[in-house]
């Protein structure tokens, strides 16, 4: 029998269905292959592979041969690309297993492949969030907190910003349509932190490109 594991949602992606007045304005996840090069560096690591190869290689052309320097340098290939493989597959799964939505009142990140899990941003505790645009026109969205919360940088990975590990900021990582993704997340953002119920409005999330 087919099983899902995530069947509890009553709306995929979202650990409750949304209070009355909320809308669900966006829903995507992470592409797969803009994820391998971006968090995962797939590119560096199969050009660290490929130096290696290169490096056994010219050392040993005069010695042995081209033959036989290329037979002792080819494993060092081999390794490159099972070594990306294995990344790729990784993001796969992880772009599989990670739904982001974008609501009227907040940024929910459900991630986790093993153990998953579901992270609510209210866009009163957001104080920033900024857009790293890549040519292909998939981006991330980092979010930066106005009151730090003790997120664990790990367990966030690879859905943080990169290198922030004394205060993470989950991330909408690697995602297609990034810039328009940013502007929805924008205007949301700017409506329900100025809304009359709101008390403070200092909070305001600005999309910097």
């Amino acid at each position: 029998m087919p099983h899902d594991d995530f069947a509890v949602e009553p709306i995929k992606g979202l650990p409750g269905i949304p209070p009355e007045g909320e809308d669900i304005l966006w829903q995507g996840r992470p592409n797969w292959w803009a994820l391998s090069k971006d968090s995962l560096n797939m590119y560096w690591i199969f050009a660290y592979f490929m130096v290696l190869a290169l490096w056994r290689f010219t050392s040993l052309y005069d010695l042995t041969g081209t033959g036989h320097a290329f037979a002792l340098a080819s494993p060092l290939i081999i390794a490159g690309v099972a070594t990306c493989a294995i990344l790729a597959l990784f993001a796969y799964i992880q772009a599989r297993c990670t739904i982001y939505t974008i609501t009227t009142k907040r940024v929910v990140l459900r991630i986790g492949a093993a153990f998953s899990i579901a992270i609510n941003l209210p866009y009163s505790r957001l104080s920033n969030a900024t857009l790293a645009l890549r040519k292909d026109g998939t981006g991330t969205i980092a979010l930066e907190l106005s009151e730090p919360r003790k997120f664990s940088f790990f367990v966030l990975w690879p859905h943080s910003r990169p290198w922030k590990f004394t205060h993470p900021e989950p991330a909408l990582r690697s995602i297609d349509n990034a810039k328009e993704v940013a502007l929805i997340l924008s205007e949301a953002a700017k409506t329900e932190v100025n809304a009359p119920k709101i008390s403070k409005t200092s909070d305001a999330i600005v999309v910097a490109e």
